[in-house]
């Protein structure tokens, strides 16, 4: 894209991390291949060059890992809470010491910019497994009653938008509670969980407190409809949340969901311009818009409409989408070709229903996975494009009057992840705030996580938190 300066390339080294020619599945301590033989390539997203082959876990590797979960409970569970924490310590110091690695390895598996991973995703993954650490061992003063015991064997399946990020923020109170793991990584970025995997062995942690099965959708069915499993964490599309939901009725496991989002970005009349500019970047453009909780719906009040876009399309046209190890690189690649078409298709549908769309002049890789950011004006309430979660860098701007419209707009989706107000007014923020129905309401902010803080939505954006105190729950019986 152009820019006011030009930035020589700042690529970090890919000599940082050392990717296997195959990886197997990681069951009771153990790499082993899958019971059928089993496995698939993982590409980088970038490059669409193939990084590393992968066993597939089957329903006979699911059994195999929730029988090493359940044996491994007995023994881990009866630790007292200062020992488990010992070993949540020593994998956030070990995390901490190669974060490096790891940027770099999620960078190259998932497509985002070396920045964000670096800069984002590694430190708030230590952050969290330091976090649980502390709490392992007060889980008396947590609030829910005397000596809360843990559920069990915990099956987990995360998205491929955060890979290492999601894992922390399920294996960590897990394994803080006195329960073990059986999680299944995204079929598109498997590499981080199992070097995850090497940092438990690294750590020393008891065989089969936690396993890691790389596969696909049918690996995770398995997982949330076994029998001896006690607590199912999910993060992913509403859709498969909502047939996990299915699964999981009728037994006595343990549910949470943190499913899709299509997020309002709220900016009244007052809002400091330039600083509400990078919230709505921050909000829509980081990671691609491949983020749940993103502001991909604005809605600003329309006195400022005209200056706040001339301010906006100013802003996207200084952004630099390439290399995502580039040090200097914002926008990075689409992590799959089908996502890719996902996106792509949406954006057509929304021009063919009459919005306007814009993207700033950018020229697009020749290989990968590439969407520039876009954003569509006049946009309705009732185009697909306000409706549906994209999950891409695609900004829908949509118009309000008065607080009350802007309400009534931000709340009119089948959603309710995450919101943001841009405002001077203290008392409008809580006003509003509170009328929202969303899981998470950030003030002149976007996008700001911390392990102290829970996180989870409404209506069809799921149900229970995680992180924090209240993220205990979910793996104790209270």
């Amino acid at each position: 894209m152009t820019t006011a300066f030009e930035y020589a390339p700042a690529p970090e080294s890919r000599s940082v991390v050392d990717i296997a020619p195959s990886y197997g599945l990681f069951i009771d301590g153990e790499f082993t291949d899958a019971a059928d033989g089993k496995v698939f390539k993982t590409v980088s997203p970038s490059t669409e060059e193939v990084l590393s082959e992968v066993a597939r876990a089957g329903a006979e590797d699911v059994d195999r890992a929730v029988k090493a979960a359940r044996k491994a409970f007995e023994k881990w569970s009866a630790l007292p809470g200062s020992e488990r924490a010992k070993y949540l310590f020593r994998i956030a110091r070990i995390i901490q010491e190669r974060s490096r690695e790891l940027a770099v390895l999620e960078t190259l598996d998932n497509g985002k910019p070396i920045k964000e991973t670096r800069d984002a995703d590694l430190p708030l993954v230590a952050a969290h497994f330091f976090y649980y650490a502390g709490w392992a061992d007060k889980l008396d003063h947590a609030g829910y009653g005397a000596n809360p015991q843990p559920l069990g064997v915990a099956g987990q399946v995360i998205p491929w938008n955060f890979p290492l990020l999601m894992l922390a923020w399920k294996i960590a109170p897990a394994l803080a509670t006195g329960n073990t793991v059986v999680l299944k990584p995204a079929e598109t970025t498997p590499l981080s969980a199992l070097f995850f995997a090497d940092i438990c062995r690294q750590a020393g942690l008891p065989k089969g407190v936690v396993n890691i099965l790389p596969g696909y959708g049918d690996a995770g069915a398995a997982l949330v409809a076994h029998p001896d499993v006690n607590k199912v964490a999910f993060t992913g599309s509403t859709a498969v949340g909502k047939e996990i939901a299915r699964t999981v009725a009728g037994t006595r496991k343990k549910l949470t969901l943190e499913l899709g989002g299509k997020g309002a970005n709220i900016v009244f009349d007052d809002a400091p311009i330039d600083q509400a500019v990078e919230g709505i970047v921050t909000g829509i453009f980081f990671n691609q818009g491949q983020v749940c909780c993103a502001g991909s719906r604005l809605l600003v009040q329309e006195s400022i409409h005209d200056e706040l876009l001339d301010s906006l399309k100013r802003r996207l046209s200084t952004l630099r989408l390439g290399d995502p190890l580039d040090k200097n690189t914002d926008i990075g690649a689409i992590n799959s070709a089908e996502q890719l078409a996902r996106i792509t298709a949406l954006a057509d549908q929304g021009a063919a229903e009459g919005a306007e769309r814009w993207s700033p002049a950018c020229e697009l890789p020749s290989a990968g996975y590439w969407f520039a950011p876009t954003l569509f004006t006049n946009v309705t309430q009732a185009h697909t494009i306000a409706r549906d979660e994209i999950f891409g860098p695609v900004l829908s701007v949509l118009t309000f009057r008065t607080p009350d419209e802007a309400v009534a707009k931000a709340n009119n989706t089948q959603y309710g992840l995450s919101a943001g107000i841009w405002t001077e007014k203290g008392s409008r923020i809580l006003a509003v705030a509170n009328k929202l129905r969303a899981g998470v309401v950030w003030s002149n902010t976007f996008n700001k996580f911390d392990p102290t803080s829970p996180f989870g939505g409404y209506k069809e954006s799921g149900f229970g938190r995680e992180g924090g105190r209240h993220g205990l729950e979910a793996y104790l019986d209270v």
